[in-house]
């Protein structure tokens, strides 16, 4: 007899003292976060698909390829325009697949998936995200080995989206380490860049996000003596904070107020670390080349204040 299956799969929960953590099969993606009975991601249920990445890992790219069509290794290929009504390929190709558990325990888990060559990205990937919780809190890294016989292209990504309990996000308090902010064109497409100082871009400062909207990817980022950039969040009264936090693997950063779609419009702030710009796989901005044998791992996590 059948039975009913939750729409993101499997749902393995990890804890430690006061977090938790539910991490799902479908995509290898992160769910839900709390810690001391706050809810820091504004995750979903576990009888909901997941709508606006939400938590989602992105691989082999992290956010879109213009028209979905790049060139490696003097080939052409045409990925699926999996973001039709801006014709571009968004987000990878791992993020509604069936990772499985490779390794549990009580405070973690590696979730895997081995990408086949396919049309548009002729190669292969082994792919391993895994989630663990400690005292400073989560962290997410992501490693990817080139299992094929040929170089391929490869950038990471992720995609949650953090809380600290406000009704929107005009009155959270943000400090994020961006220098210089990629310019977009209507598609999302980088088509150049400028300096944050001046502009309503920079909160290198901390201060309330306000009515600023924010779809915006960030380089040259400041970092601190462990080489990790930081993104502090926190209510305005101060009682709930968080710091989001990417290692010197992720070159750039997109943060998103979620205008317009209306299932998280403003109502938190997507921070997307990058390893690789947007369009990456046609402007080559940060991407990585694999050789065969080879890996690449990047690190993310979340620390509750």
């Amino acid at each position: 007899m059948l039975t009913s299956t939750a729409p993101s799969g499997r749902q393995v929960e990890i804890g430690s003292g006061e977090q938790r953590a539910w991490i799902v099969e479908v995509g290898g993606g992160l769910r839900a976060y709390s810690a001391r009975g706050r809810e820091l991601l504004d995750g979903y249920s576990a009888d909901e698909m997941c709508s606006s990445a939400r938590g989602q890992c992105l691989v082999p790219w992290p956010n879109r390829i213009r028209d979905g069509r790049y060139e490696f290794a003097g080939l052409q290929q045409q990925l699926a325009l999996t973001e039709p009504e801006r014709q571009d390929a968004i987000h990878g190709l791992a993020r509604w697949a069936n990772w499985r558990v490779a390794e549990q325990g009580g405070e973690n888990v590696t979730m895997e998936y081995l990408l086949h060559p396919q049309p548009g990205y002729p190669h292969a990937l082994q792919l391993a995200v895994e989630y663990r919780l400690d005292a400073d809190g989560l962290m997410v890294r992501t490693t990817a080995t080139n299992v094929g016989s040929n170089a391929c292209p490869y950038g990471a990504g992720a995609h949650p989206y953090l809380t600290v309990g406000t009704p929107t996000v005009d009155s959270v308090v943000l400090q994020a380490p961006g220098r210089t902010r990629l310019i977009s064109d209507d598609r999302g497409i980088p088509t150049g860049d400028e300096p944050v100082d001046g502009t309503e871009y920079d909160f290198r400062a901390p201060r309330p996000i306000g009515k600023t909207r924010l779809d915006t990817a960030y380089t040259d980022l400041e970092r601190d003596d462990d080489g990790r950039a930081r993104v502090k969040l926190a209510s305005p009264d101060g009682e709930t904070a968080a710091t989001f936090w990417l290692d010197e693997h992720y070159r750039y950063l997109m943060l998103f107020t979620g205008d317009p779609p209306p299932d998280v419009n403003r109502r938190s702030l997507g921070i997307e670390p990058m390893t690789c710009a947007p369009n990456a796989f046609q402007s080559g901005e940060g991407l990585v080349i694999l050789k065969p044998g080879e890996s690449f791992a990047a690190a993310w996590g979340i620390e509750p204040s």
